[in-house]
């Protein structure tokens, strides 16, 4: 087929094609997942039903059908269909794609079809192109030469030119679920010409459900896993195959993580991690970091954000948190992993049952803010630096009270020019304490200056 095609229909198949290649959908019927947007009346389904296919872009994880719904626009539009792998693909390549496309838009007017015959463009792996190439594609798309549908498991807000995402319709592609899955074993099972119809294969109903599990929503990967099962069986003498649970661990390779460190799933579960903690559920919280170390992420990148957590949002609500989380950042730098996991382990239970309070993080962020949009306060002179030579002279710390020479380790004395409050103690944990003992302080300078 080599590297590009201008045909609708479908790959004719060799002995070794690939079972997931083979049980590529036809039609729409066919396709499976994805109801959000290419359901019976869902937004897709409905353009191109009506032939009024736009530019597109297909974002998500492997598996779960973006060559495959691809492939099924093919063999639906009315219009020409050409294919490139970005990662095999240059500019020239791209330009001969275009070049094709406005001949046959100019063949067909001048044949008297006002209209013309549009082109559809596949470009799988979107993302491997670079800036250049995509913007090679802007004007043709723009004017509606080509119909672009690009494939990408990265975010596409990260990945794509902004000008080609404004004239794109994207639709975020979801993992299939277990239910979906099977289906899509079942039909290999069952079909005989693509499938496994022919054979005698009696899959137990153990077997299928822990490939639709283990997959991960991934339907390559599951119909890989069965096609292994299938064709290294032994068949028993009445030449049946028997594909059970042990079959199934067998032929599926451990679960690879989904967690890129440099993209969406970075991000995303470090973002689920923070938030678990923050939302007293422990055990979330080791999931996420379990899957985070699982996938290789920087374990001290994982330290830093328990740190950031314990400060903002346990505060002094339990001031231990953060003695904890800073302890165990110094242990992975001491001790490294594997070992590493069990200190982490510790200060992030610690952290998601220990009592939350903000109160430290917005304080901060109130005074900062004041800072930066109002007028700068002065520091008052009787609490400026003294300790030099000639500070007395110009007035420096004259009037200071020492706080530890008066009863209770405290004297009413102004250390701002402002009556503003920024931390203000919950009643939870410890900060119960210190919202007592302030509320009490508060109150005897208020005494103070009414002259009571």
């Amino acid at each position: 087929m080599g590297l590009f095609a201008e045909t609708s229909t479908e790959m004719p198949f060799g002995p070794h094609t690939p079972l997931a290649v083979r049980m590529r959908p036809r039609t729409p019927e066919e396709f499976v997942g994805q109801q959000h947007f290419f359901g019976e009346g869902k937004l897709l389904r409905r353009m191109l039903k009506a032939d009024r296919l736009a530019s597109v872009i297909f974002y998500g994880p492997p598996g779960t059908g973006k060559t495959a719904l691809a492939h099924v626009i093919a063999n639906t539009t009315r219009a020409a269909f050409e294919e490139l792998n970005a990662s095999a693909s240059n500019v020239g390549e791209v330009r001969e794609v275009i070049e094709r496309a406005r001949r046959r838009l100019a063949q067909a007017r001048s044949a008297g079809q006002p209209s013309g015959q549009r082109t559809v463009l596949f470009v799988d792996e979107l993302h491997r192109f670079n800036r250049a190439q995509q913007d090679v594609l802007l004007p043709d798309v723009e004017r509606g030469t080509l119909i672009l549908i690009g494939a990408t498991t990265l975010n596409p807000f990260f990945a794509i030119n902004a000008p080609l995402l404004s004239r794109s319709q994207i639709f975020e592609f979801k993992p299939l679920t277990r239910d979906e899955i099977k289906i899509i074993l079942r039909r290999a099972l069952a079909d005989p010409e693509r499938g496994f119809g022919k054979l005698k294969t009696a899959m137990t109903e153990e077997a299928l459900d822990f490939l639709a599990e283990v997959c991960d929503g991934d339907a390559r990967r599951a119909l890989n896993a069965l096609e292994i099962g299938v064709l290294s069986a032994t068949p028993d003498a009445d030449g049946v195959i028997h594909y059970d649970l042990a079959v199934a661990e067998e032929s599926i390779q451990r679960k690879a993580i989904v967690y890129d460190r440099g993209e969406d799933e970075h991000y995303d579960t470090a973002s689920a991690f923070i938030k678990s903690m923050r939302g007293s559920d422990p055990d979330a919280a080791l999931y996420w970091m379990a899957k985070m170390l699982e996938g290789g992420e920087d374990p001290r990148f994982i330290a830093r954000r328990v740190v950031i957590c314990a400060a903002e949002d346990v505060g002094n609500a339990a001031p231990m948190a953060l003695v904890l989380a800073t302890a165990a950042l110094q242990a992975v730098e001491f001790v490294g992993m594997p070992e590493a996991q069990i200190p982490l382990a510790q200060a992030v239970t610690y952290i998601a049952c220990a009592p939350k309070s903000n109160a430290a993080y917005k304080a901060i962020a109130a005074a900062r803010e004041d800072v930066r949009a109002g007028r700068t306060l002065p520091v008052p002179d009787y609490l400026k630096d003294a300790s030099y030579r000639g500070a007395a002279r110009l007035g420096r710390g004259q009037g200071y009270k020492y706080a530890h020479d008066y009863e209770g380790h405290w004297v009413d004395q102004d250390y701002i020019p402002t009556t503003k409050i920024y931390y203000e103690p919950t009643e939870e944990g410890h900060e119960k304490v210190f919202r007592e003992r302030l509320a009490e302080l508060r109150r005897r300078r208020a005494q103070n200056k009414n002259g009571k």
